[in-house]
Parts: structure tokens; sequence; C-alpha cells
């Protein structure tokens, strides 16, 4: 099984890959549906494409907008390249796209994107039989109609395992259309309207906002839970899955760490031993610790209801929250060096989450910095500093807090 995790710039890739995602997938500056995220020039994914082959690790390409004509220049060039620079997949949702990659890099592997909302198996044998080598199930398929679909067509199927759920079929809106100016969200340009606070008006009374369902927050008709299927894993193994795919290319470094490393454990402890495999509580208090919305399984077992939604309020609730980022450990002198992610200070307790190592907490003792000078707190963005901590620790390692507050 792989586990596929979202890159929106060079951190979050290599965070994902040292965390234990197997490939992960990223956009380019064009042609991608997440215009928003830093995403990748050319040389940056180059760069990005030899350090996950080092690994011995992938990295596929998001080209899955829906192009209007003017959106097509540039294309070929831009496919040429990636071929060039050796990255695994394009990840394709238009047809004409797909038509144009298999004429210009018929080399380069396609992946259907969950953009085309393939959710029956004569579609994606439509693809298979064009010359797809894998196809992401759209969200709104059950694991049951995966299995059917598997067992029917010789083609990699890959699903969505966590994070956001969009409002609309298959991600394919168009609120950002109308509600901003240019901002199509089938082009790259979602400002997640559906987010947002709404009430109904009715035609003969303008001006008079009437709620649908609210709190004192407000009213969030569009609103959906995040996926989570970490307990369905064994079902999405007999489902015919080849890829479980992280959602978040938009997210934090602790999001994405966090996930992949709980995903990680879980995959490897079920491939050890599928008969014995359990969801571990650790698991799940660590998938609290994240910015997230309440967990859904959406559609993989049955239709979502109401219970699926966040009508309430629209922000999201998190455990800890990330405060330093773990650069080096000085063995000798059982010291961690951390560039600081946020403000912390002497007498807080912490702890680090580790790329491959276990869960370590402590008590700050004290704060020295490049100096060896001792500090009360670690003021300044990215200031790098010692902190004392007995047992050893990760490059990489995230240093978090439990926050004082949380919805």
């Amino acid at each position: 099984m792989e586990l596929l995790a979202p890159a929106g710039n060079m951190d979050k890739l290599k965070m994902a890959l040292l965390y234990g995602a197997d490939a992960v997938y990223l956009g380019g500056k064009s042609f991608g549906l997440r215009a928003f995220s830093d995403n990748f020039s050319l040389e940056e994914m180059e760069e990005a494409v030899r350090y996950a082959h080092e690994l011995g690790k992938k990295v596929h390409v998001t080209v899955n907008i829906f192009p209007h004509n003017a959106d097509l220049n540039g294309l070929p060039e831009y496919l040429t390249s990636l071929r060039d620079i050796h990255v695994d997949a394009v990840l394709i949702a238009d047809p004409g796209i797909f038509s144009l990659a298999r004429q210009i890099v018929p080399d380069l592997p396609v992946h259907i994107s969950t953009q085309a909302n393939v959710t029956n198996w004569a579609s994606a044998k439509f693809w298979h039989d064009a010359g797809a080598k894998r196809v992401v199930m759209a969200r709104e398929v059950s694991l049951k109609d995966v299995k059917a679909i598997h067992d029917k067509v010789p083609v990699e199927l890959e699903g969505f395992v966590h994070g956001a759920m969009c409002i609309s079929y298959s991600g394919r809106c168009l609120l950002s259309n109308y509600f901003t100016e240019n901002r199509d969200s089938n082009r790259g340009q979602c400002v997640q309207c559906c987010r947002f606070k709404y009430n109904v008006v009715e035609e003969k009374r303008p001006g008079q906002y009437f709620p649908v369902m609210e709190d004192e927050r407000g009213t969030y008709i569009f609103n959906s839970k995040d996926l989570c299927l970490l307990p369905y894993l064994p079902d999405l193994y007999n489902a015919g899955l080849c890829s479980l795919k992280i959602e978040g290319r938009m997210k934090s470094v602790h999001y994405v760490a966090t996930v992949v490393k709980v995903y990680r454990q879980a995959i490897d402890a079920y491939e050890r031993d599928p008969e014995h495999f359990r969801v571990l509580p650790e698991w799940v208090e660590e998938l609290e610790k994240i910015s997230h919305r309440p967990y859904t399984r959406g559609f993989s077992v049955s239709r979502p209801t109401e219970a699926d939604q966040v009508y309430s309020h629209s922000s999201n609730t998190q455990t800890h929250e990330f405060i330093g980022l773990v650069r080096s450990y000085d063995a000798e002198r059982k010291l961690a060096w951390i560039e600081q992610r946020n403000h912390f200070k002497v007498g807080q307790t912490v702890e680090f989450l580790q790329p491959k190592g276990k869960l370590i907490r402590c008590t700050i003792s004290r704060i020295l910095d490049e100096d060896g000078q001792d500090l009360d707190a670690a003021r300044h963005a990215q200031q790098v500093v010692a902190v004392p901590v007995d047992e050893p620790l990760e490059a990489y390692s995230m240093m978090r807090r439990e926050m004082k507050r949380h919805a």
C-alpha cells in the first residue's frame, strides 16, 4: 500500500517523506487546482524529484485544471519539462489534457484525478483502455463500489483517506466563480466559499436575512466535516486500493507530518499482522492534536447525512500547537537545537513528535542562545536556541505544547 501525502512547498515535501510517506503530490505554478498554495517552479520541482528519488520515493504532479483555450498555451512544453525532470506521474482530469499528454509524453504515467469524478467501473475501464495507469476514486464512491471496480478493471485505484471534504461533487465547485472576481475553482483559484457564513433571503423581503441553522457564530450550511478513514484501514485494503491519499497541500507542516506518521504507523501495523490489527488510542489522540474539523467517514460506508456537516460553526479544533523544529541533537551535552516557530519559555511542558522514534515529553528547564547565554523565552521567529532533553531526538522532530483552550 502506498501512502501518498500532500506537498505544498519544499519544507512540507521533506517533512512528509521523512515522517513516512511513500510518495507526494504537488503542483507547479500553472495547470493545477491549488493556485494559492506556494507550489513549485520547475527548478524547485527538479530538486524535489531528486530529493524524493534519493530516498527511494516518488513525486506525482497535478495537471488537473479544466482548461479554457488560453490555458492550453505552454502546456506541451510544460509536460515535456515534467518528463525531463523525471517526475513519476501526472494527475489529469480533463480529457483534452489527457489526450495531449498521451501524444507528447507517452511514457509519462498518467493518473486520473478525483476531479474527473470516476464513480463506476465503466468509467474506470474507459480511462484504463485509454492508457491511464491509475484512477483516483471520486470521494462519493463507497468502498463497496471501489471493490466492484477493482474486481472488473485491472487499473490501479487510489482513494482519499484523510482531510478536508469539498461540498461540491468531486470538488467541481462554482461558488468562487460568482462570489469573487475571476477566481475559477476549476482552474486552481478556489477561495473556499463553502466555509463562509450564510443566511437565506426571501425574494420579496430584501435586506432581511434568515438563518438556516445557527449558533452564536453564524450559519455554515455548506461546511463539511473532515474525512478520517483510519478506523476503516482493513476495509481500504479489502476494497483493492493501492494508494491512500491525504488531503492538504495548503495545510501546515505540523498537519502534514502528524497525519503522515499516524497513517504510516497504522499501515505498518496492519501489514505486520492484519488479523490482530486495531486502531491504537495514541493514533486517535495524535489526529486530535492538529487543526481539523470534526471527523466523518464520508461516503465510505454509506451516504453522508446532516451529521456529517458542521452547521454550528466553521472554526477548527486542535489540542496542541507546533512551537519548534529540532535541527540537531548534541548527545554529549544532551541539548536539542531548536528553530523557534512560536513563542515558548522556561517552565513549559512540551512534547517532541519524531519522524520515526517515540513521543518524548519534558519540561523546559533552560533555554540557551547560540552563544550559550540563558534566556527566559524564545521570542523571535526562527530563532535558534538549545533546550536540555535527556533522550536523543531525531532532526526534524516537532516540538509541541498543549493549548490552553481548544474548541
